[in-house]
C-alpha cells in the first residue's frame, strides 16, 4: 500500500508548495513516483548534500524547463527545483509521465518536436553555450557563454581531452585531440553562417520515449545548451535507436546547414565528442572509435583545406 509517511520530508514539503490542501502517497512500485489525493502524480527525487548533486540538479531542471518553453511537451514539465534548507538536499519534482519505447509514428512526431525546439529555443545572450553547468552522464560541462559556435565547440572537447589527460592513460588520442582542436574544429566549424539554438545535448534512445497515455514523444535527461542544431542529432546516429526516417523528417523541418556537402564531416565531429564523453566514463572500449573519427577528420581537412559557402 502507498504510504504518505515514506516520503522524505523535504520532497513532502516541497509537494505541499505545488499542492498546499493535498495529501501526498508514495508509489509501491517506485519511490521516485508520488501522486496525490487530488489524482495527480508527479516524478520527485531528492539529491545528496555535495555540490554537484546540487549543481546537477539545477542544470537538468534549467534545461528542462527551456525545452518544454520552446516546445511545450517535449519534455516533462519542471514544477519544484530548490535546495532544501533543513539538510541542503537538492529537490526535483516534474510531472510523471509513463513511458513506452519510440515507436515509428512517435518517431516522426518527435523530429517534428525537436525541429519546433530547435526554431524557438532561441539564445537568451545571442551567445554559445548555457547559464549554468549541466551533466552529459556523470560528466560535468562547464558551459558559460562564448561568441562563436568553433569557440564553444572548441571548449567542449578541450574539456573531454583535459579529464582525459589526468587519467595518464589515453595521451595518444590526446595528442590527436590538440590537433582537431587546432585544425578541424575552426575549418569546419568557423565558416559556418548559423544560430545558437536549444539543444537537448544528450538525445540518445534511452533518454526518449512514447508516452503511454497519449502517445506524443516525449524526451528527457538533458544537458542543454545553446549550439549548433545539427550537434543534437549526432549521438542519435552512432547509439541507434532512431530510425533514418527521423533524420529525413527532421531535415524536412530543418534543412542542412551550408555547406551542406561538408554535412557528414560535421556529423562526424559531433559524434567525437560523445565518443570521447563515454571514453572519460567507460575507458578504452571507446578509444578506437575516437582514433579513427579524429584520424578520418584531420585527414579530410588536409586534403580539403579550404571551402566556401555559396
Amino acid at each position: 500500500m502507498p504510504r504518505s509517511d515514506s516520503i522524505p520530508p523535504a520532497l513532502l514539503a516541497a509537494l505541499h508548495r505545488i499542492e498546499p490542501h493535498a495529501q501526498f502517497f508514495q508509489s509501491s512500485t517506485s519511490s521516485s513516483v508520488q501522486s496525490s489525493s487530488t489524482n495527480k502524480t508527479y516524478f520527485a527525487k531528492l539529491g545528496s548534500a555535495t555540490s554537484s548533486d546540487v549543481e546537477q540538479y539545477h542544470g537538468e531542471a534549467e534545461s528542462l524547463r527551456a525545452m518544454y518553453a520552446a516546445s511545450p511537451g517535449i519534455c516533462p514539465r519542471v514544477f519544484e527545483s530548490s535546495v532544501d534548507p533543513a539538510s541542503n538536499r537538492p529537490v526535483f519534482i516534474s510531472e510523471y509521465k509513463n513511458i513506452d519505447p519510440l515507436n515509428e509514428e512517435s518517431t516522426l512526431a518527435l523530429a517534428a518536436a525537436l525541429a519546433e525546439m530547435h526554431t524557438n529555443g532561441k539564445s537568451p545572450t545571442g551567445q554559445y553555450g548555457f547559464a549554468v553547468p549541466t551533466y552529459c552522464g556523470q560528466t560535468r560541462m562547464s558551459n558559460g557563454w562564448s561568441q562563436t559556435w568553433a569557440e564553444a565547440y572548441d571548449k567542449m572537447i578541450g574539456d573531454l581531452l583535459h579529464t582525459l589527460k589526468l587519467t595518464g592513460r589515453f595521451d595518444g588520442i590526446c595528442a590527436l585531440g590538440e590537433e582537431v582542436r587546432a585544425r578541424v574544429i575552426p575549418r569546419l566549424l568557423g565558416p559556418l553562417s548559423i544560430e545558437p539554438v536549444l539543444l537537448h545535448g544528450d538525445l540518445w534512445r534511452g533518454n526518449a520515449g512514447t508516452e503511454t497515455d497519449s502517445g506524443n514523444p516525449v524526451i528527457f535527461d538533458p544537458s542543454s545548451y545553446y549550439g549548433h542544431n545539427e550537434a543534437d542529432l549526432s549521438i542519435a546516429r552512432i547509439f541507434g535507436g532512431f530510425s533514418t526516417s527521423f533524420f529525413t523528417a527532421y531535415h524536412e523541418h530543418i534543412p542542412p546547414s551550408e555547406p551542406t556537402m561538408e554535412y557528414d564531416q560535421r556529423s562526424a565531429l559531433y559524434e567525437l565528442f560523445h565518443y570521447l564523453n563515454h571514453t572519460a566514463l567507460f575507458g578504452h572500449s571507446y578509444e578506437s572509435s575516437v582514433r579513427q573519427k579524429m584520424t578520418l577528420l584531420l585527414r579530410y581537412v588536409t586534403d580539403n583545406k579550404q571551402m566556401s559557402i555559396l
